[in-house]
């Protein structure tokens, strides 16, 4: 049952739409995602923030958050990363069900882990055992080894997503228009880790992220 929710899995968060961004989807938001009365209300801060153009997807403007994604060739909203495992870029859309795949990946690992460990068969000696146990030994380390992968990716994940950044923010961070100005420690989009946690797992919807930014709240749209 596991196998099949991980294949089913994984064929959903290769095929889903990460997010990304058409021309028209752009349109429908005015200056950098908040509207003209809103934009009044942002108070005076230290934090410069200037329009971004893509000049690869053409769009006039390029939501906070988001990234040109050079093998997709779009524009992402919240850009994680491009996975070359599911082929596909890790984006506001999928983000969760890819935290998912990797927890039942895990799952799925660590119980072929434990049936190999269980097959191996008793030898009086250690070149009998090894004769007679080496394939299962061979495949139980790749296992072992893949295991220790998913579970570091999954782990970074979590980490990131409980402090609301994202793989290309941690990376990149003094590259980022909106986050250069930061202090090492400072992240604008942080809002504790429960509610962090809560909004990723638990709130669906696209996050005008200019207001959470600005610390105007993160109403939905």
């Amino acid at each position: 049952m596991l196998v099949l929710v991980s294949v089913l899995l994984y064929f959903a968060v290769s095929l889903m739409d990460p997010g990304f961004i058409l021309s028209e989807d752009s349109d429908l938001q005015f200056t950098l995602g908040v509207t003209e009365e809103q934009q009044d209300m942002i108070p005076p801060t230290t934090k410069s923030l200037r329009q971004r153009r893509c000049g690869h997807c053409l769009l006039q403007q390029q939501p906070m958050r988001s990234k040109h994604c050079q093998t997709c060739q779009h524009c992402v909203r919240r850009y994680d990363h491009h996975c070359p495992w599911i082929e596909n870029c890790v984006g506001e859309r999928n983000h969760r069900w890819f935290v998912l795949y990797l927890a039942i990946q895990l799952l799925v690992l660590l119980w072929g882990l434990h049936i190999a460990w269980t097959g191996f068969s008793y030898a009086p000696t250690w070149q009998l055992w090894l004769r007679t146990n080496g394939m299962l030994l061979a495949v139980a380390m790749l296992v072992a080894l893949l295991s220790l992968v998913v579970l570091l990716l999954l782990g970074s994940h979590l980490y990131l997503v409980s402090l609301n950044t994202t793989t290309w923010e941690f990376m990149s961070r003094h590259r980022i228009s909106y986050l250069k100005h930061c202090g090492a420690d400072e992240n604008p989009f942080d809002r504790g880790t429960f509610h962090n946690l809560w909004g990723f797992f638990c709130v669906w919807g696209t996050v005008v992220w200019e207001q959470v930014y600005f610390r105007e709240g993160s109403d939905q749209v």
